[in-house]
């Protein structure tokens, strides 16, 4: 990506190489291939740098527009710092500040993830469900193992719904999920995992 620079402003992106006219000049779309970044400067073309520094995960952040600037050498790209996602519920507000009647909730990240934490139990467990519903209608015995897995996961839904609900904040949730590389060269996270049944 370029910037067309004309007085020491800004006024054109150039996103794909293409012909154009500066000045009384029309250029072809080779220069962009041909010509060294000073000969592209001279005419007032610039190559876009792009700084992420301040770009954070969407998961867990909204993030500014991007916001461009002319130094005088260089065009710059930049993010604004960006705001935490609400971690928890709050209820929505009119222009004034005032709760809306009835009130209208807006879900948190908290609620978020521990729906998708209950999709994903509910998931593990639907592949067992079948030992469930043979032991309902036949009275065949279920497997421990099975029992036992299916006790786990549920045992493990609980402790990761507890570290959610902990979280004091955006941060603290998004350090639950960030995956890190131990001692023992494996990677894992602090949230853990869900069991997983051996076959």
């Amino acid at each position: 990506m370029y910037a067309l620079i004309t007085d020491n402003e800004i006024t054109k992106f150039i996103n794909h190489p293409k012909s154009l006219v500066i000045g009384d000049v029309r250029y072809p779309a080779k220069i962009f291939q041909l010509w060294s970044t000073s000969q592209l400067n001279a005419i007032g073309i610039y190559e876009v740098v792009f700084d992420d520094s301040n770009k954070k995960d969407e998961q867990w952040y909204i993030n500014t527009n991007q916001s461009y600037d002319f130094d005088g050498n260089e065009v710059t790209a930049s993010y604004g710092s960006a705001t935490a996602k609400a971690h928890a519920d709050r209820n929505d507000t009119d222009e004034d500040g005032v709760e809306l009647d009835p009130v209208v909730v807006i879900e948190g990240l908290k609620t978020q993830l521990i729906r998708t934490l209950k999709s994903q139990v509910a998931g593990i467990l639907a592949n067992t469900d079948w030992y469930i519903t043979r032991n309902t209608e036949k009275s065949t015995a279920i497997p421990s193992d099975i029992s036992t897995h299916r006790d786990a996961v549920r045992t493990k839904q609980a402790s990761m719904e507890t570290a959610i609900t902990n979280a004091n904040d955006t941060p603290a949730l998004e350090t639950l999920y960030t995956y890190t590389e131990q001692d023992d060269g494996s990677v894992t996270r602090p949230l853990g995992e869900l069991p997983t049944l051996e076959s």
